[in-house]
């Protein structure tokens, strides 16, 4: 049995009331919006729900999966966050291994300091633009993934964690036995490396769900663009409906739109839950890895 004396107790009583306080702050947020989502539309409107949902309704889902341009955004966004994904990783977990290879390639310190450039200095949004469209990619679903196909800093965490978690050993062992770069790669740097590997896929899917700004300068066509934009428009259509005077309007025009409003208002909270739905699901399933990457691949080094 472990004795503790009466600071520690009263520490830990306070810590863990913190902690219940933080875990209420992040937690309440995205509850709100799942009883909001499902309430009465009239009451959500009118702030009547603040605990416990009220008049259970799921009209506003279903308003949502009638509007063809939800599907359509949504389904670019599984597009662009998975291929996305892919290619991220590909690229930054190949490029890592190349700088955390010993012996080190000619130039290396010249290829770390230009990659360390880029992540202070960049040549604004105009520069940016016009590099895009000379390259062709305006309105095009590449926007959303080539540009950013490789990520400075998160090469950097994933060259810490193999510099620091693969013995070197394995790979002057695995050469003596005739394995070259592409082989030491793919049979001992890979499968060593998936707890990183989990984590890079989390911040790259969770960063590709979340990206509307490229796709709002980038994408005009409605067709090609991702949830996020769509949810961005539905939002500022709300904004526009609360702001109608109804000076001019009827009893009947007035119940009519407040209905309306009450509905957008309903539907934006089941876009906002439909739209967290995914990375909601897929965290639990690498949250093991999470940590340990975290730990091992940022701190260390």
């Amino acid at each position: 049995m472990v004795f503790r004396s009466r600071t520690d107790r009263t520490f830990n009583v306070i810590l863990f009331f913190l902690l219940a306080i933080f875990m209420i702050v992040e937690i309440y947020p995205l509850y709100f919006v799942l009883i909001a989502s499902i309430s009465n539309p009239q009451l959500v409107a009118l702030n009547e729900i603040s605990i416990w949902p009220k008049d259970i309704t799921f009209e506003g889902y279903i308003n949502v999966f009638k509007n063809d341009s939800i599907w359509i955004g949504y389904s670019n966004s599984i597009f662009y966050a998975v291929v996305g994904t892919a290619v991220n990783l590909l690229f930054t977990i190949t490029c890592a291994y190349c700088m955390a290879r010993k012996p080190a390639f000619t130039g290396k310190g010249l290829v770390l300091v230009f990659f360390v450039f880029t992540m202070y200095f960049s040549g604004g949004l105009i520069p940016y633009y016009i590099l895009i469209r000379d390259l062709n990619l305006i309105d095009n679903r590449a926007v959303m993934i080539v540009p950013g196909a490789l990520s400075v800093f998160n090469m950097i965490i994933v060259r810490t964690y193999i510099q620091n978690n693969i013995p070197q050993s394995l790979f002057e062992s695995a050469r003596i036995d005739g394995y070259g770069d592409i082989g030491m790669y793919l049979k001992i740097t890979l499968p060593l490396s998936k707890p990183i590997i989990a984590v890079m896929s989390l911040y790259f899917l969770v960063g590709h769900w979340n990206s509307y700004f490229s796709a709002m300068i980038f994408l005009p066509s409605l067709e090609k663009a991702p949830l996020q934009l769509v949810l961005r428009r539905i939002l500022i259509l709300n904004e526009v409906l609360m702001n109608i005077s109804m000076d001019s309007m009827s009893t009947m025009q007035i119940q009519d739109y407040l209905k309306r409003l009450a509905m957008a208002e309903s539907m934006k909270y089941a876009v906002i839950y439909i739209s967290c739905l995914p990375v909601l699901i897929a965290y639990p399933f690498v949250q093991k890895y999470f940590v340990k990457g975290v730990m091992i691949g940022a701190i260390k080094g």
